[in-house]
């Protein structure tokens, strides 16, 4: 009994030995896992930084190559301004005597085509748009897309139908010219009309 005992005791002292080392393992398991969770935590909000910063850095840069083309674009604007007011004081009767005779009519065409496609040109920005805004952004597109075809199909149509009826009427004309040349053949006798 007596070694029956000890054993046992032996035993649970083991047993108690290896619970605590156990636990040991557990708490340094526990201390590891916090100080990784620390470190993941950290090194995302340095990636968040830099990502930050990142985005500061190219929207000033944006903002800048924008800023130098407005400024270009107005120089330009001046030189143009200059050279033509130059120009008018020495060339400016001839000049609008020519741009009258000449496609003074194709020039405001232009100008009202430009400015129709200034007032339909939309801009796009999706840089800071998240994946929600960026579905709904598409969506707007599409309906924009569909109802600029549906035009351009009402125009092809309407199109189609004119020169339909252009054709009808030329005919009608080259038909009302030859019936009126019989007409005027067999009136005639001998150079006078009967």
């Amino acid at each position: 009994m007596e070694k029956d005992l000890l054993e046992l005791q032996t035993l649970i002292e083991v047993h108690f030995e290896n619970r605590k080392k156990d636990e040991e393992e557990i708490i340094a398991l526990k201390e590891r896992i916090e100080n990784r969770r620390a470190e993941r935590a950290e090194q995302h909000r340095i990636h968040a930084e830099r990502e930050r910063e990142r985005q500061s850095r190219i929207a000033e840069e944006r903002a800048r190559k924008e800023e130098e083309e407005f400024r270009k674009r107005a120089e330009e604007e001046e030189k143009k301004k200059k050279t033509m007011s130059h120009m008018s004081l020495h060339f400016g009767g001839y000049i609008q005597k020519t741009d009258s005779r000449r496609g003074g009519k194709k020039q405001t065409e232009r100008e009202k085509k430009k400015k129709i496609l200034a007032e339909r040109r939309k801009s796009l920005d999706i840089d800071n748009l998240d994946e929600n805004e960026l579905k709904e952004k598409s969506k707007e597109l599409w309906q924009w897309m569909y109802q600029l075809e549906a035009e351009k199909f009402d125009l092809q149509e309407k199109m189609k139908q004119q020169k339909y009826e252009i054709n009808i009427l030329r005919n009608r004309v080259s038909d009302h010219q030859k019936i009126s040349k019989g007409l005027r053949g067999k009136g005639k006798v001998s150079g006078r009309w009967k």
